[in-house]
């Protein structure tokens, strides 16, 4: 029985709905239809002046007539049935294209990935929604997919159809809110936008939140790009997937892209290929094995240093393409180095082409300015309770680990999530449902997202930025926690540098600063940071923090260095700090490396490499990170001497270490050190030895223990503490 065909007749209603911009369905009227006796060939395009269609088969040719609408061109073909054809157009200013019509693909978007959508957990979503190249039908072309539920009209608009938003309007997805469409044809590395008529009747222009790509800032259009690519680390994933963060080192070093190195060949920057192979040199000479970018998501304002996210999805084009960036993935794995990316949920800007108000409404923030703006940031806050805002911004997290395999997310301001009241004074917020500050809809974001990123990605590391005393960070959801595998011990950090900045005299007034983090260190697994944050904004580089002379600052700064690396948690510096750089952080300038030039800086260049080195060659300092049984304090109480004494201890006993810091510039003479055991001790790490630019005063003979009472202990061991200086000892086994 031969197919039944359908009446078709042009709906002049329709016709003017696609004139006037408001057509949410072209495919029901443009494109072939078949009828009963006939098929119909209908298009839209304006200032066109001869349309022919051209059957792909004979090669036969019709001619599409506009009569009653001008740009709606329609032909009607006796006796024929369905067949494949090109449209070739000329238009009024004499240019010609020929390409096959895009109204005759079926969706791509099937009901299955709207109905995980609409509920929240499509955590593939980026395979779907964006701009997609495939071949439909056999036929190469791009899937374009954006969601706008309240606009009245979306089309995609770029230098293929001259940016005019009439000739590609795209289809609303019933009970969906996205609109599709298929455009044939070989347009990879065209950029687009889509332009959004809201149901108001304004008319504007967006770039694609699930782009892949864009253009250099200030231009703002999405790019159309491929993301295949032939990964070559499969050993690291590998391991990856099995290892204990916890209980392994874990030396960062964050940095900015952008101002790392500079090019001096004319280049702005250079791209993620040249970073990444000098990078790994001096990653690994430093013995660092970790790499924390701040974010390299696109965005449009270089100050922002990334943090004012626009394209969620890009990696920014200042660096070069997303494959550049899979290189510079690839290139650190192989060369053993792990890559963290800092991520940005908490908030977004207002530029007028990123998410504020995407379709005419407040898509993607929340509408009510309590909740959906930061009065002090003058940004956007995303609206968690919406699943399609949810589903966003859990993919996109996934989508790091899983198109660029990034082995942790940083991410930023948790605090600002976590409460409804963050920033804000008395009626200037809104409660929970119970009356409380808490957003519980983050809450359940973030305990999402770290559960879905441990099921489907194990071994990735999701670490938060967060400065208050939220309990549970770093416990597991199952057991009533956020899910976190880190948290940044923001605590230590502000005591920590407080106390460093104070002349040495005033120290023995604020002892317990230094020694107030281990009451809590054990709450949850913590990231030891002297960030960016710390070296911008007035407050002065690690080094002009310190006091004293020009000296004096060196050896306060390796002092504090060494406390650092020996305290329990993981390390994280940043760049331009182990080199004791003066000025702070600006990301239009590169790291100072000229100060290679005066010794002082070579040194503690060469301090902190040995620091590193001396960190991740010695079990008792990160094996028991976060076991008490990993640390005991000696001597927590010699506030007038502003002295520290304790041990670190591994899963074995012949590597426990003893630690001694000095934080005056006054020398210690026989000095008794207690140990945890009779027998020889010898110092393994100084930061006064001459080769770091110290006087060389430290401990050059074994100590032998001598059994007597010390600080609780039964041994003890005569030692010279030079001034401002930590010194590190270890049992010596056998002869």
């Amino acid at each position: 029985m031969a197919q039944r065909k359908e009446v078709f007749a042009i709906n002049w209603m329709e016709v003017d709905a696609l004139v006037r911009g408001r057509h949410n369905n072209p495919h029901h009227i443009l494109g072939m239809h078949e009828c009963i006796d006939d098929v119909y060939i209908n298009a839209y395009l304006p200032n066109a002046k001869v349309v022919t269609a051209i059957d792909e088969t004979t090669k036969k040719k019709y001619t599409l007539v506009s009569e009653r609408v001008e740009g709606f061109f329609s032909v009607v073909i006796k006796d024929k049935n369905r067949f494949s054809y090109k449209l070739n157009v000329k238009f009024d200013d004499g240019t010609e294209q020929s390409y096959i019509d895009p109204y005759n693909f079926e969706p791509v978007i099937d009901p299955i990935d709207v109905s995980l959508f609409n509920e929240g957990c499509h955590y593939e979503i980026y395979e779907r929604l964006g701009a997609h190249p495939m071949t439909l039908d056999g036929i190469k072309g791009v899937s374009f997919a954006v969601w706008a539920p309240n606009a009245e009209r979306v089309s995609v608009v770029g230098n293929f159809n001259k940016w005019d938003g009439r000739r590609n309007p795209m289809r609303k997805i019933d009970y969906s809110g996205i609109f599709e469409l298929f455009i044939p044809g070989d347009i990879v590395g065209e950029i687009y936008k889509y332009e959004i008529c809201a149901k108001s009747g304004e008319v504007f222009m967006k770039s694609d939140p699930y782009a892949f790509s864009g253009e250099v800032r200030p231009a703002n259009a999405s790019l159309i790009c491929d993301l295949s690519y032939t990964w070559k680390d499969k050993d690291w994933m590998e391991q990856r997937s099995s290892k204990n963060a916890v209980q392994t080192p874990m030396a960062i070093y964050e940095m900015h892209m952008g101002s790392w190195k500079r090019p001096t060949d004319g280049r702005e920057f250079f791209n993620y290929r040249d970073i990444a192979t000098q990078l790994a040199v001096y990653l690994k000479e430093m013995h660092y094995n970790y790499v924390e970018l701040m974010p390299i998501m696109e965005h449009p304002y270089d100050p922002s240093w990334g943090y004012q996210v626009t394209g969620y999805y890009a990696p920014t084009s200042r660096y070069g393409s997303p494959v550049d960036f899979m290189f510079f993935v690839e290139y650190l794995h192989n060369e053993g180095i792990g890559v963290i990316i800092d991520w940005v949920p908490a908030h977004f800007p207002k530029d007028e082409h990123g998410l504020g108000r995407f379709d005419g409404t407040c898509l993607y923030e929340h509408e009510d300015k309590r909740r959906g703006e930061h009065p002090h940031w003058g940004t956007y806050i995303f609206n968690y309770g919406r699943n399609e805002v949810r589903n966003f911004l859990v993919a996109n997290a996934l989508y790091w680990a899983d198109k660029y395999h990034v082995d942790g997310i940083r991410m930023d301001a948790v605090a600002s999530m976590l409460y409804l009241d963050y920033g804000r004074t008395g009626g200037e917020w809104l409660p929970n449902i119970y009356g409380g500050n808490e957003n519980l809809e983050a809450i359940d974001f973030i305990k999402e997202l770290n559960q879905k990123m441990h099921e489907k990605f194990p071994g990735v590391l999701m670490i938060a930025e967060e400065s208050t005393a939220w309990p549970m960070m770093t416990h597991k959801v199952s057991d009533g926690g956020l899910g976190f595998d880190f948290k940044w011990n923001m605590g230590w950090m502000n005591d920590f540098l407080g106390y460093m900045k104070l002349d040495p005299l005033y120290r023995k007034y604020h002892h317990n600063e230094l020694t107030f983090s281990m009451v809590y260190a054990y709450s949850e697994n913590f990231v030891l940071v002297l960030s960016h944050d710390e070296v911008v904004h007035e407050k002065g580089s690690m080094i002009t923090k310190m006091p004293g002379g020009y000296e004096d600052k060196f050896s306060n700064l390796r002092v504090a260095y060494g406390y650092m690396m020996t305290h329990p948690g993981k390390k994280l510096l940043f760049m331009g700090q182990e080199i004791a750089q003066f000025t702070e952080f600006n990301e239009a300038s590169e790291v100072d490396w000229s100060l290679f030039e005066f010794d002082a800086h070579v040194y503690m260049q060469k301090y902190v490499k040995e620091l590193n080195s001396f960190y991740a060659n010695e079990p008792a300092l990160f094996e028991l990170d976060q076991d008490p049984e990993g640390f005991q304090w000696i001597n927590a109480n010699s506030a007038n001497t502003s002295l520290l004494s304790y041990i670190r201890r591994g899963k074995k006993a012949e590597d426990t270490l003893v630690v001694l810091c000095n934080f005056t510039p006054i020398a210690h003479k026989a000095y008794k050190l207690a140990t945890p055991s009779g027998g020889r001790w010898e110092e393994v790490f100084s930061s006064d030895s001459a080769k770091f630019g110290g006087e060389g005063t430290n401990n050059k003979t074994v100590k032998q223990a001598k059994k007597e009472e010390c600080d609780g202990f039964d041994h003890y061991i005569s030692v010279q503490i030079p001034p401002l200086s930590i010194s590190v000892f270890k049992k010596k086994i056998g002869k």
